[in-house]
């Protein structure tokens, strides 16, 4: 989604222009009734709501969508969205790319002034560049992209789930054979913890980027979640190579030459994160401080 904001960016003053003008040259439609805004939806198809507000911003018509009309947002007080939006022109200012608490999609709101009222277009973002083609987007594939990240991570948080619940099982199988009860079987249980963490936070960062869109995809991200996988990833080979060290030592010294391949592979890793973070992150950190 960042890239959807990035091209709004560089593209911004046509889009502007574009809704400016198109609000303007069909002025005769800014009437309080619902039926009179509503044919604004059949001019411009990335609208998705439409309200207006006295001089005080207390909200005087109901939320206007293209099929339907919510009666109980009358009433309420919109002061917030003037810090919000920007002027553009005398009677015009229009907002930044914002997550519309109304609908939960990225939207753009214009607010127009005409008639001693404010009258306020929130615009879909996604919508809106698919309409300037910038952004090629097809519905069914969008939601069949949906369903399909929806059942990976639904599948993931499954066996996650099950790695957590195998922890505890063996664990107690353990306790109830106190003849079996080693030193492996309390690294056992932490090694399926700490995997059982890892994939989780692994589901969670997919379903929220890719299906509910509570944060959107972004460099910092993207590095954040690898690190965090890999750490947890780290932190159970670390187990499993202190077991590996102790189980040899008691029974095969002889075969301790593997255990150091172990901890050597081990160490790979953490350099291989380490060199990421000095190179990879600051790089994308000195990039950002340019562009601002």
């Amino acid at each position: 989604m960042q890239e959807f904001i990035s091209l709004y960016d560089q593209y911004q003053n046509d889009i502007e222009k574009f809704l400016i003008e198109t609000i303007r040259n069909n002025g005769q439609l800014m009437r309080v009734e619902a039926d009179s805004m509503q044919r604004f939806f059949k001019v411009l198809p990335s609208l998705e709501l439409i309200y207006i507000t006295d001089n005080d911003f207390k909200q005087v018509s109901p939320n206007i969508y293209k099929n339907r009309v919510k009666e109980e947002a009358k009433g309420k007080n919109r002061e917030y969205l003037v810090s919000k939006v920007a002027p553009k022109e005398e009677d015009v200012s229009i907002s930044q790319p914002y997550v519309s608490s109304a609908t939960g999609e990225p939207c753009v709101t214009v607010m127009f002034y005409s008639q001693q009222r404010y009258y306020f277009f929130d615009f879909n973002l996604t919508k809106l560049l698919v309409r300037f083609g910038l952004v090629e987007r097809h519905p069914i594939f969008n939601l069949v992209s949906k369903g399909f990240y929806l059942g990976i991570g639904v599948s993931l948080v499954f066996f996650s789930l099950m790695s957590i619940g195998y922890a505890f099982y063996d664990y107690f199988l353990q306790i109830i054979q106190p003849q079996q009860y080693t030193l492996e079987s309390v690294f056992k249980p932490i090694v399926a913890l700490t995997m059982g963490l890892a994939i989780f936070d692994l589901a969670k960062t997919l379903l929220e980027r890719e299906v509910f869109f509570k944060a959107y995809s972004d460099k910092k991200d993207e590095t954040r979640l690898l690190s965090k996988f890999l750490t947890a990833i780290i932190i159970a080979l670390s187990i499993e190579a202190l077991m590996v060290v102790f189980k040899t030592a008691l029974n095969d010294p002889s075969q301790m030459l593997y255990a150091l391949y172990l901890i050597i592979g081990i160490t790979l890793i953490i350099v291989s994160l380490s060199i990421y973070h000095k190179w990879v992150i600051k790089e994308s950190h000195s990039k950002r401080k340019l562009d601002e």
